[in-house]
């Protein structure tokens, strides 16, 4: 006879769950340039914001991707290329 292992609470809950509390990768990314461009323009490379954000420079880069359609209050563009992307952030409000 088998047992029957019953999945916790824990393992019931996904990171990627909708109905969490805590906001995707994506909110997240978009609530930190958001405050970061309230001055004014922001200029950054992916690489030295990555700790800031916990995300990894691969993720913030495909996030931008996204974000540059999606953001509201935000004007995104890719500004240059040295060794990485300079993004370019611009608040429109």
């Amino acid at each position: 006879m088998s047992a029957t292992v019953q999945p916790s609470d824990t393992d019931r809950v996904s990171s990627d769950d909708p109905s969490s509390e805590e906001p995707s990768k994506e909110e997240r990314l978009a609530a930190f340039l958001r405050e970061k461009a309230e001055d004014g323009d922001l200029y950054f490379k992916s690489k030295f914001i990555a700790d800031e954000v916990g995300l990894s420079p691969k993720e913030i880069g495909a996030l931008m991707v996204k974000l540059k359609d999606t953001a509201c209050g935000l004007s995104i563009e890719k500004w240059s290329y040295t060794s990485a992307t300079t993004w370019r952030i611009e608040p429109t409000n």
